[in-house]
């Protein structure tokens, strides 16, 4: 029977699961209103209700932000979503290019890191190649979940269980791949059902970032350097082709300029590459590696690049340089800040940016040192002095030492060597001493947001524990099956995956597993079928947000609401249900 603290705890849980669905508060909002009601009403003491502040996975998921801003500013993302995940041609394609790999990475790897480093990557993939970031955020973290279920090391759910079988029944156990005969086929099914369904049941938005659209239209000139990676490389190959508003509109070669650019052009050393485009994709494009501005006035590349940024200025009807061409009138002298590209009421401006003459209204993007904002703010030369978010020059010259902390990261915990947290503490640490990433950007990298959402969850799935309530779910659930194999084996997936829903996948394996166990002793069949079964349910975690940690990393970046992972989530929970307990008994039979 329920205790009132039980009733208490059920109650205030499925009131932040009805909110979470229909409400548009913001989650961290609603969860953590919900564990103020139950510390107020007793049911969860202080301790309890910041049970989850102290979490291990809550505090690694807080580090990996670190690492996986310092592998964005380094230019690491951009080499994977450019080398490891392509161009793909449609959507589909592109989720199949996604979650395969992911799956066969976090089958081996802990897939916490494995998404940490993949969000930035896909975010900036989506944005090259046009594609909807919220048609592949999700899939990104399905593939995830199920490629540890893959293996015995997939996740540390599949250890603990293995381990409980060995406490409680010495000589049943699971080797390294004996799971992949029910998580391969698992992993095919929802790898396909996502990719057919998704155009269907996830949004298409392309995230936060890109809701708003920008009609400044800059010319930026960029330089094709010595010894580039780009060169020999048609445009289309060099990803310059497909880039989301900017397009190339010219190239000057040899002093020839070649007005009509094949995507099969070529490209050559000290090619003059004239760009059309917004203010974002000015942004990206001077993020490419191999590229740099072609203007002379330009900071040169041994200039201390941490503390530049880029600034939008309108230029004022003062200013003093009206009528005169930009290569003359010594702006960065003058100013400290370097044109690097300029609109004019939304014309598509011709020529070479250093031959053109300013106007008052002219938006100049400017690259310039971190004080020109607070110095020109108010000067008489400028309409409008405003800094543009995260501009600072990517650090390639740092992309080697990044690859190879990250690539240490996850081998130092593939071998055991050291914990998820320490090894992710040991990585951020490293980032920050190396200078791949400033220590305040570390601190502006990480989403407190998504750890309130972790946290609030755990301390409420806490009280379920704490209060009883779910070892009564449970025993009630299973005892529905009647003395049947194969019913009380579904029972088990139910309660399980009803469970991981709303507290962690670890808790909810931990607390079905003795009444899995009895359940098998009872019936006297084997438990092997009841352990795998228990396994593949407590990863099943696809129809909420809050129940499983990759899901809530790709929560925000995706602009998902509560309701898209249940509309896609609930099916596939389904369908890897009906195969785990079809699959399991031919395996390990009863």
């Amino acid at each position: 029977m329920f205790t009132t603290d039980a009733w208490l705890a059920l109650s205030v849980i499925a009131g932040c699961l009805v909110a979470l669905i229909f409400s548009r508060r913001p989650p961290d909002m609603i969860l953590c209103g919900g564990v103020v009601l139950l510390l107020l009403f007793g049911v969860l003491s202080p301790k309890e209700a910041l049970a989850g502040m102290a979490n291990e996975g809550m505090v690694t998921v807080g580090v990996l932000f670190i690492v996986a801003q310092a592998l964005s500013e380094t230019g690491v993302v951009s080499w994977i979503s450019l080398n490891v995940l392509g161009r793909p041609k449609s959507t589909r394609l592109a989720q199949f290019r996604l979650m395969a790999p992911v799956a066969a990475f976090s089958s081996i790897l802990n897939n916490t890191p494995v998404v940490a480093m993949m969000i930035p990557a896909v975010r900036d993939w989506a944005k090259r190649n046009n594609l909807p970031v919220s048609q592949l955020m999700i899939p990104l973290s399905y593939a995830a979940i199920v490629g540890g279920t893959c293996t015995l090391v997939g996740t540390s759910t599949n250890l603990v269980v293995n381990g409980m079988m060995l406490d409680n029944l010495p000589g049943q156990s699971l080797g390294m791949f004996d799971l992949a005969w029910v998580g391969l086929p698992c992993a095919a099914l929802v790898i396909a059902f996502t990719i057919i369904t998704s155009r269907y049941l996830l949004p298409t938005s392309n995230g936060k970032a890109e809701r708003f659209g920008d009609t400044r239209q800059y010319i930026v000139e960029m330089l094709v350097e010595p010894h580039s990676p780009m060169i020999g490389q048609s445009i289309e190959q060099a990803g310059l082709r497909q880039l989301p508003a900017m397009f190339l509109i010219e190239i000057v070669r040899d002093e020839r300029l070649m007005t009509v650019v094949s995507p099969k052009e070529i490209l050559m050393d000290g090619d003059r590459l004239i760009f059309a485009g917004d203010v974002r994709s000015v942004v990206d494009l001077k993020n490419f590696h191999g590229l740099r501005l072609a203007e002379d006035q330009a900071f040169k590349l041994g200039d201390n690049n941490l503390s530049r940024c880029l600034v939008e200025v309108v230029i004022s009807p003062n200013f003093p340089h009206l009528g005169r061409v930009i290569r003359e009138m010594r702006f960065r002298n003058n100013y400290g800040a370097a044109i690097i590209a300029i609109s004019r009421n939304g014309e598509q401006l011709k020529g070479r940016i250093g031959d053109l003459e300013l106007e008052p209204g002219d938006t100049l993007l400017l690259e310039a040192y971190e004080d020109f904002v607070p110095n020109q703010r108010y000067s008489r030369d400028f309409l409008l002095v405003s800094a543009i978010e995260n501009s600072r020059p990517v650090r390639h010259e740092r992309r080697s030492r990044a690859g190879i902390i990250m690539v240490a990261m996850v081998l130092v915990v593939a071998i055991g060597w050291l914990s998820m947290l320490k090894a992710a503490f040991l990585a951020a640490g490293l980032m920050v001493a190396t200078g791949c990433i400033r220590a305040a950007d570390a601190r502006r990298s990480v989403d407190w947001q998504i750890l309130l959402v972790i946290a609030a969850s755990i301390a409420l799935g806490g009280s379920l524990e704490s209060t009883g309530a779910a070892s009564v779910i449970a025993q009630s659930i299973v005892g529905l099956a009647a003395g049947s194999p194969m019913a009380t084996l579904a029972a088990i997936f139910v309660v399980t995956t009803l469970f991981s829903a709303v507290i962690s996948n670890l808790a909810a394996a931990v607390i079905v597993f003795p009444i899995a166990l009895a359940a098998s002793q009872q019936l006297d069949v084997s438990m092997l079928p009841f352990a795998v079964t228990l396994m593949m349910a407590a990863s099943a975690s696809f129809a909420t947000p809050i129940g499983y940690q990759t899901n809530l990393m790709v929560y925000g970046p995706g602009d998902y609401r509560f309701s898209d992972f249940f509309k896609i989530g609930i099916p596939l929970t389904v369908i890897v249900g009906v195969a785990t307990v079809l699959i399991a008994p031919i395996i390990w039979p009863f």
